[in-house]
């Protein structure tokens, strides 16, 4: 009974992503410039709208990280704005690196999107 309940679940969240009306995913970033330690601890923020979709992980010690979060959004629409927000993660206050926007259409999508000091942040979505 255990199992076939898991099972289930695991079959209602697939359905969940499946039926997403935006997915982004492919999140990458090049260049990331060096805090005064000299390393780089980047996160990205994604949001649709008001609506924020969560964030990455800190990847700590990468200038060049590639982050393997996807995010899902049922309730994106053709024309809402898309934000990626890239930050490096420091103790006391993160500093922000970068801030790409973009209003939606539907298909999907490969962008490359200029931040600060030469670095790059790239990303994929699409749209239903």
């Amino acid at each position: 009974m255990a199992s076939s309940l898991s099972l289930l679940l695991l079959v209602l969240c697939s359905l969940a992503a499946a039926q997403a009306r935006l997915r982004v995913f492919n999140l990458r970033a090049t260049g990331l410039p060096s805090d005064a330690l000299g390393v780089s601890d980047g996160y990205v923020k994604v949001s649709c709208g008001a609506v924020s979709l969560g964030k990455t992980a800190v990847l700590h010690n990468q200038v060049n990280p590639w982050w393997e979060e996807e995010f899902a959004y049922l309730s994106a629409k053709e024309n809402d704005i898309l934000r990626l927000e890239v930050f490096d993660s420091d103790l006391i206050f993160d500093d922000e690196l970068g801030v790409c926007s973009r209003q939606l259409k539907k298909g999907t999508y490969d962008y490359q999107c200029s931040l600060e000091d030469g670095a790059s942040l790239y990303y994929s979505y699409t749209l239903y």
